[in-house]
């Protein structure tokens, strides 16, 4: 594997744009090197990319993600395994909370489809 990577190479690896990753350095997590103005990610930036992605997908904050990274740097595996554990139980919580609100919405616009039905093929 090569031990270094452009913007352009990670952008699209990651399907991302240029902007992104970009973003991501100015939030300082990532800290590629610099080569006049070229920026070349090394193989930590590239794993650091993936788990932001990767919390990002799952709806954690970018001071969540962090956070993970900070105790990850720190070599703090127990520590960073159980602020993950926390973060991803309070996901869950809040993901279960929407499904029960979207069926209860799916249930009302079920029962308005209904009636709207039943009127709209009643005889005149």
């Amino acid at each position: 594997m090569q031990e270094h990577f452009t913007i352009s190479e990670l952008a699209h690896e990651f399907d991302i744009t240029l902007r992104t990753l970009r973003f991501y350095e100015e939030q300082g997590l990532i800290e590629p090197e610099r080569k006049g103005r070229n920026r070349l990610f090394s193989k930590r930036d590239r794993a650091r990319i993936k788990l932001i992605l990767r919390g990002r997908r799952i709806g954690l904050s970018l001071t969540d993600i962090r956070e993970i990274i900070a105790l990850y740097d720190q070599r703090e595996e127990a520590s960073q395994a159980a602020k993950l554990l926390d973060l991803l139980l309070e996901r869950r919580r809040q993901l279960e909370a929407q499904r029960q609100d979207l069926d209860a919405i799916l249930a009302e616009i079920d029962t308005l489809e209904a009636h709207c039905r039943s009127i709209s093929t009643k005889p005149d």
